[in-house]
């Protein structure tokens, strides 16, 4: 199965191309913002780093969030565009999930695997996940005291870039370097899996809160 994925949901961009267990392509940059303007370049370089073009392509794997408005749009916009134009199928990966999976095995053993995912706002979005990267609750959102009340005494591994947010407040926890961001070349791997099992989500939205741009009073509907 060839896969194209990209994320562009959290605090960087990336695109891999994906078959079969190998990685023929990858682009990763962290960047804050910039990714409606990074996504479809990188997506075009893997594609011609790999000799690679949408026909060839199986599956279009993208992160549905929780994450950046904007970014999970652009995502969602672009994965749909590609996907109708070439008449392929797409498969939604949540940003928790592709950054737990990012986690080293070693890593994983006897604690439960916490993603924090900065939101730019005072709650963080998080999931906890075992070892085995089963998903124990679903994303949601708590500021850091709370998310200190609440994982008080349990062995945490802390992953995604939020995670520096609250280290200090979880002693004994530790953090997954380089697990921050979701890697596209993660998210094809999920999507693969999940496709094969028949347990992989639709490409929308996940959202843990409304967007911050709203219409102003005068031009809602009456």
């Amino acid at each position: 199965m060839l896969v194209l994925a990209f994320d562009s949901a959290t605090s960087a961009c990336s695109a891999a191309l994906w078959a079969d267990g190998a990685v023929l392509a990858r682009r990763f940059s962290a960047m804050a913002r910039g990714q409606s303007e990074a996504l479809v370049p990188m997506i075009a370089e893997v594609l011609a780093e790999a000799g690679k073009t949408m026909a060839d392509i199986d599956l279009v794997a993208v992160t549905v969030g929780p994450g950046a408005f904007t970014g999970i749009r652009i995502g969602l916009a672009t994965a749909r565009a590609l996907a109708l134009a070439a008449a392929k199928p797409v498969a939604g990966i949540t940003t928790p999930e592709a950054v737990a999976a990012a986690v080293p095995t070693p890593l994983r053993d006897g604690r439960t695997i916490l993603v924090v995912l900065d939101s730019r706002r005072e709650e963080l979005w998080i999931q906890p996940f075992a070892p085995d990267l089963t998903a124990l609750e679903s994303p949601s959102a708590a500021n850091p005291a709370q998310i200190a009340a609440r994982f008080a005494g349990v062995p945490l591994v802390l992953a995604g870039d939020g995670a520096d947010l609250v280290r200090d407040l979880l002693p004994g926890a530790i953090v997954a370097e380089g697990a921050g961001a979701p890697d596209a070349a993660i998210v094809a791997v999920l999507a693969a899996g999940h496709w094969a099992a028949g347990t992989h989500l639709a490409a929308e939205p996940l959202y843990l809160r409304p967007p911050d741009v709203t219409m102003p009073a005068g031009c809602l509907p009456a």
